[in-house]
């Protein structure tokens, strides 16, 4: 939940910059899609699938 609080206090502009800058080992900088936000040991974790190939890819909200 306080992932979440953390995630929605980030202005729009900003979370949706963060969901189009992700990193997969496959296609390079893409999007996340089907993503849920978790709680990292140091910062919220968005964790979803690339909108290109599907694979699971993450994102830490630093």
């Amino acid at each position: 939940m306080e992932a979440a609080k953390k995630w929605l206090s980030i202005p729009k502009d900003i979370r949706e910059m963060l969901v189009k800058n992700v990193f997969c080992s496959h296609c390079g900088v893409t999007e996340i899609v089907k993503y849920t936000i978790q709680e990292g040991e140091y910062a919220p974790v968005l964790k979803g699938e690339c909108k290109s190939c599907s694979r699971k890819v993450a994102r830490v909200i630093d």
